[in-house]
């Protein structure tokens, strides 16, 4: 397994999509944590996020605001990576090529759910810098406080955004293996983050209590209500308070364990080609 992990942690390195979409996810979450919250709180804008204020972009809600974005956003990007990495192998025809060379397909799958694991940290890593940048440099240029969250704050706000974004990179990498391909796993995964469970979420759940209740197993759901447990602005698509943070961190973690395990049967079981 180790062989196979260094091989396909070269291997996402080396592609130009996996930085892309980092830096995608940098740049979404800047804007939408930071510069358009800041923007609307100095102009006097009014609206449904308006009041936030100053003081939700500075490094006490730091935990919070690196959150906000990965019940839908975020994870729809973290989506595309899993599905990419794994679900590739089959266009490219570089299974049967590996395959053949003696590790089996429990090692080479479980080298790639390794790396992929490690990538979901390093987007959570880069997304806390940039918040932490991003406060400061408000913090400063508004003169207010430079305070931080405590360190075990910190810590479990970085566990739960690698527990979300493992969780959805894990399901990309699950429709790349069922659907052995790429192109209409990521439209499927794109589909259902960003518009079936908002329909359940905002249209089918008011209207009827069995879905409400329903919801409160669904993958989505279950990563808004964990974030907005931590301090994640409720206003912010995918994040509400549907249970407290510790069901909601089970749910999360149930699905991360199905995924893995489904990707690892089917791959076991089925043909590769």
């Amino acid at each position: 397994m180790v062989g196979s992990f260094r091989a396909e942690l070269i291997k996402l390195n080396k592609r130009p999509a996996t930085w892309l979409l980092l830096g995608i996810a940098l740049v979404l979450g800047a804007l939408f944590a930071y510069v358009i919250p800041y923007l609307g709180a100095t102009t006097g804008t009014t609206g449904a996020t308006a009041d936030r204020g100053i003081a939700a972009t500075l490094p006490a809600n730091i935990v919070g605001n690196t959150l906000g974005g990965y019940p839908v956003f975020l994870g729809a990007l973290l989506v595309v990576l899993g599905v990419l990495f794994v679900g590739g192998e089959y266009g490219w025809g570089s299974w049967k090529t590996v395959l053949t060379q003696g590790p089996s397909r429990s090692s080479v799958l479980a080298g790639k759910f390794g790396v992929l694991a490690v990538a979901a940290l390093a987007f959570v890593l880069a997304i806390f810098l940039m918040g932490t940048v991003a406060s400061v440099l408000i913090a400063a240029a508004e003169n207010e406080s430079m305070a931080f969250p405590s360190a075990f704050d910190i810590l479990r706000g970085i566990g739960a955004g690698w527990l979300i974004a493992t969780m959805w990179t894990m399901f990309g990498a699950v429709l790349g293996i069922l659907l052995r391909g790429v192109a209409l796993a990521v439209g499927l995964g794109l589909v259902w983050m960003l518009a079936v469970q908002n329909l359940i979420s905002q249209l089918a759940a008011p209207l009827l209590p069995w879905v409400d209740s329903a919801q409160r197993g669904l993958p989505g759901p279950g990563a808004g209500a964990l974030v907005a447990a931590l301090g994640a602005p409720t206003g912010t698509p995918g994040v509400d308070s549907l249970m407290g943070g510790g069901p909601a961190a089970l749910v999360v973690a149930a699905y991360l364990v199905a995924f893995v395990a489904l990707g690892t049967v089917v791959l076991r079981r089925r043909d590769i080609l």
